[in-house]
């Protein structure tokens, strides 16, 4: 079984400021991807869901990465909003990236899904990202024999998240392994 790529080749992340100073990008990681917005606070449960949910199964992932898009000026905010939230967890791997609201909303309607940003420049919804940039989902039929078609996961919803995105994650990681076993097999 492999995931869906619902949208091919998205555009590479602008380069913004960072709090580590480290450029982020989306090539060559799994990355799952969201758009805090200008009052990341309003968030902040979206951002422990997605930390107990999807991110502490897969931190262990060499490759994998949680990318959060903030507009500039919100440094602070997040700052305290990562103290607030570390006490529960690891926050290792999770990189947010402050842009422009320009550059903002520009990336994410290049990246053509049916969601869209709130009027703070961010949304409840997650994206999947593979090691090639497409954006990776859920389309066709279902187990129950409906059409399907998910380009984004609802962080707000630990069950969405519990139920099928961690599912998507794993999918896309076993086959990544499976792509690894294969290219091993070849070169002995």
């Amino acid at each position: 079984m492999f995931l869906p790529v619902v949208v091919e080749g998205i555009k590479p992340l602008p380069k913004g400021e960072t709090l580590d100073g480290k450029e982020v990008y989306l090539k060559d990681k799994i990355t799952v991807l969201g758009f805090l917005g200008e009052d990341a606070v309003k968030k902040k449960e979206t951002i422990f869901n997605l930390n107990q949910k999807v991110y502490d199964r897969y931190a262990e992932f060499e490759d994998f990465q949680m990318v959060m898009v903030v507009p500039e000026g919100n440094q602070e905010e997040i700052t305290k909003l990562i103290e607030d939230i570390s006490i529960m967890g690891n926050l290792n791997k999770w990189r947010f990236v402050f842009l422009s609201t320009e550059d903002i909303e520009a990336f994410f309607n290049a990246m053509k899904v049916k969601e869209s940003l709130d009027a703070d420049f961010g949304t409840n919804y997650v994206f999947i990202v593979d090691k090639d940039r497409n954006l990776r989902g859920r389309k066709g039929e279902n187990k129950k024999g409906e059409d399907e078609y998910k380009d984004a996961y609802n962080a707000f919803s630990a069950s969405e998240l519990s139920n099928e995105m961690t599912d998507d994650v794993k999918i896309l990681l076993r086959e990544y392994r499976l792509a690894l076993k294969k290219n091993q097999k070849r070169e002995i």
